[in-house]
């Protein structure tokens, strides 16, 4: 995706305005619709159920076929978009018309259907409120649920003027009555009407759909022939799967309890026909995909989009294809071909929060992270990434001659404040942190001491960006561990834990990684594997075994050491709260870094070790757990969007009023505090290992 495209979302104060306000108001609304349902439970039924739904799908879609024709539907199986889009034509032609009237339909997006009709000479009403101003915009819609949420009532206001040919006022009565008034007669008069479906219900032959606008109704009821356009994956066994989708999918999409109209149709009214047209399309294929299966266990409900902030600086148009949201990232290359993915697969921050929230519990960012493997790559990449990551004195010797070429763009305080070239607009605002003139592993001199057996015994694994940048963080993590009770030894064979090498599409070499590292902490006895990078915690404890799923010398030891890898304050925690010494110090704000909250389930902990660290309660920021617009190398490659979510975050520390904010992750380090001081901002940035050495030192 062009910088240009999205410096031109970012520079649009609307769309900055209504996406933000959308996500603002959207958790409190979700929160309360789900007041008494077990959201948990919810979509792990779900999730199962798709899942037993694809494994069976040859089965269930001959037995919905036979159910609706029973009923009087004809069924029309489409193997690819081209024979959808001929059979919908055909249809509407043999009717002998020439105009038919639509709902809301992502599926009819996927195969462009209206272009195609129009080409044919059919033309087709969006009757949709929100549908029908992109369709006289000449755009696609911006969300799978809210399509139009891109416009500002001035545009939709200009929009109805030209259409109906006298002045429109732009405020939203008036805009929905000449809506209603002008659609009216196309629901009247139309002989045709198109719809898609929610879901086919397989044991009868009935179809759903869930809407908040009558039209729906309307456009399947009063035309004499309806035409439904499905995807397939949206057959389910019976009513009792379709109940629960119909429960989570307006909670999780807009925050309602349920929508306005709910409609099941099993096979057609007196005297008119229905049409059902189920859509291949790479569906059949992509549900015998033992890897990326799961992402037709979607269903549709755009949460993903919701509450991801990169849609929600640059928006759907450019943050996805047809299908907006992480999903859409996922759905694209197999729907629309690698080359619409390529770019967008790389908007990817990879926060997970629409992990968190995904109705199916589709683990999108890994599917995001495994597709890149798909990409087109830069000829040199795996030589480069796997030469450096793999050789750790080739690595220490760039980063060597890295030091010494920094040092014309330090400032007397020692950060970096102004970048070369191209490169000096990517940091503006913010200043860097220099790389160490000496890296951790070189001031531990001390071979690893064999274990007493008298306490626990910590091996410590630093992450690439603590031990070159941030080494006195690893001596403070070192210090307070030990000062906690434990044998603390750092294995100084350890690599980069891959996770660059996954973030860029080379798989093999993230598992190559996995195999040396493994190695290499297999090789001394310890009770625990400690961490002070969520990053490497999530990479150690989760992506290794994946990553060595099927080498059967290597994944039984990959979960032997997945099971002794702890962040810093998981253990910390404990200890603190076993000291029962009083602590003082100032109250500090914290903020949860992805990987460490959504990643490992780590949250509780870090709070326990901060209060119990400074006497007084954590301070919380508004969305604690937001990006911070790191993102590894994300803030360098999109630093443009980078910055705006670094704002945001810059916000909510500020507006706790404390000195203080507390972090887990060396990358959220780098990332708060150059934005803080860049923008002159006293508030210090501090890693919980140093903040509980220094209070420990004063004990």
């Amino acid at each position: 995706m062009s910088k240009k495209i999205i410096r031109q979302k970012i520079n649009n104060a609307f769309l900055r305005q209504a996406l933000a306000a959308f996500a603002k108001q959207y958790p409190a609304a979700r929160t309360a619709a789900f007041e008494g349902t077990d959201f948990e439970g919810l979509r792990e039924r779900i999730s199962s159920s798709r899942k037993a739904a694809l494994r069976n799908l040859p089965d269930l879609l001959e037995e919905f076929r036979t159910n609706a024709e029973k009923s009087g539907a004809t069924v029309h199986l489409c193997a690819t978009s081209q024979d959808a889009l001929t059979t919908i034509r055909d249809i509407i032609q043999g009717k002998d018309v020439d105009f038919v009237v639509k709902s809301k339909s992502m599926t009819s997006e996927e195969i462009h259907l209206n272009p195609f009709l129009e080409k044919a000479g059919i033309r087709c009403l969006e009757t949709d409120l929100g549908e029908w101003i992109i369709q006289l915009a000449g755009e696609r819609p911006s969300h799978m649920v809210l399509p139009a949420i891109h416009k500002n009532r001035q545009e939709v206001a200009d929009l109805f003027s030209r259409e109906t040919g006298y002045t429109c006022r732009p405020d939203i009565p008036s805009l929905v009555e000449t809506a209603r008034t002008t659609l009216r007669d196309g629901f009247l008069t139309a002989r045709v009407g198109i719809s898609g479906a929610n879901l086919a219900i397989a044991d009868s032959g009935t179809i759903g759909l869930v809407s908040n606008e009558g039209n729906a109704r309307l456009v399947t009821t009063l035309p004499e022939t309806h035409i439904a356009l499905i995807g397939m994956e949206k057959v389910v066994p019976s009513l009792a799967e379709a109940l629960d989708i119909i429960t989570i999918l307006p909670k999780n999409a807009t925050g309602q309890k349920i929508t306005s109209y709910v409609s099941f149709i099993k096979g057609p009214s007196p005297g008119r026909n229905l049409h059902i047209v189920l859509l291949d399309n790479g569906r059949r294929e992509l549900a015998r995909d033992l890897r990326f299966s799961d992402a037709l266990t979607c269903v549709k409900c755009g949460a993903c989009a919701n509450v991801c902030p990169i849609y929600e600086i640059v928006g759907g148009h450019v943050f996805g294809h047809i299908y907006v949201g992480g999903i859409g990232l996922v759905l694209t290359p197999f729907f629309h071909g690698n080359e619409k993915a390529r770019e967008i697969l790389g908007l990817c921050i990879g926060c997970r929060r629409c992990n968190d929230i995904c109705a199916a519990k589709i683990d999108i960012e890994g599917l995001i992270l495994d597709l890149r493997e798909r990409a087109v790559k830069l000829p040199a990449q795996k030589t480069l990434i796997g030469a450096f990551m793999k050789n750790r004195r080739l690595f220490h010797s760039a980063l060597r001659a890295a030091y010494f070429a920094q040092k014309p763009f330090q400032g007397k305080d020692g950060r970096i404040r102004h970048l070369p070239l191209v490169l000096c607009g990517d940091t503006a605002g913010r200043s860097l942190p220099p790389i160490a003139e000496r890296p951790f592993h070189d001031q531990v001199t001390e071979p690893s001491p064999p274990g007493t057996g008298v306490r626990e015994k910590i091996l410590f694994f630093s992450g690439c960006l603590a031990d070159f940048v941030f080494p006195e963080i690893c001596r403070d993590t070192m210090e307070s561990l030990e000062m906690l009770g434990y044998e603390v030894a750092f294995p100084k064979g350890q690599l980069c834990c891959g996770i660059p090498a996954r973030y860029a599409g080379e798989m093999e070499i993230a598992r190559d990684m996995a195999r040396l590292n493994t190695e290499i902490l297999s090789q001394e006895q310890a009770d625990f594997v400690v961490t002070i990078c969520p990053t490497c915690t999530v990479s150690l404890k989760h992506d290794f075994p994946k990553l060595l799923e099927g080498d059967p010398d290597w994944h039984p030891k990959s979960l032997d050491l997945a099971a002794k890898v702890f962040n810093f304050t998981e253990l910390a925690a404990g200890k603190i709260a076993a000291l029962r010494k009083p602590m003082a110090g100032k109250a500090v704000s914290y903020h949860d870094a992805c990987h460490l909250k959504r990643g490992c389930g780590v949250y509780r902990e870090p709070r326990k070790v901060v209060e119990g660290i400074t006497g007084q309660p954590v301070v919380e920021m508004e969305d604690s757990d937001a990006c911070c617009g790191f993102g590894g190398s994300y803030a360098f490659k999109q630093p443009e969007i980078s910055r705006e979510i670094l704002k945001k975050k810059m916000a909510a520390i500020t507006a706790t009023g404390v000195d203080t904010v507390v972090v887990d992750c060396p990358g959220c380090k780098m990332q708060i505090e150059g934005g803080l001081e860049g923008a002159g901002s006293p508030v210090k940035v501090e890693h919980s290992a140093s903040l509980v050495v220094e209070r420990l030192r004063a004990l």
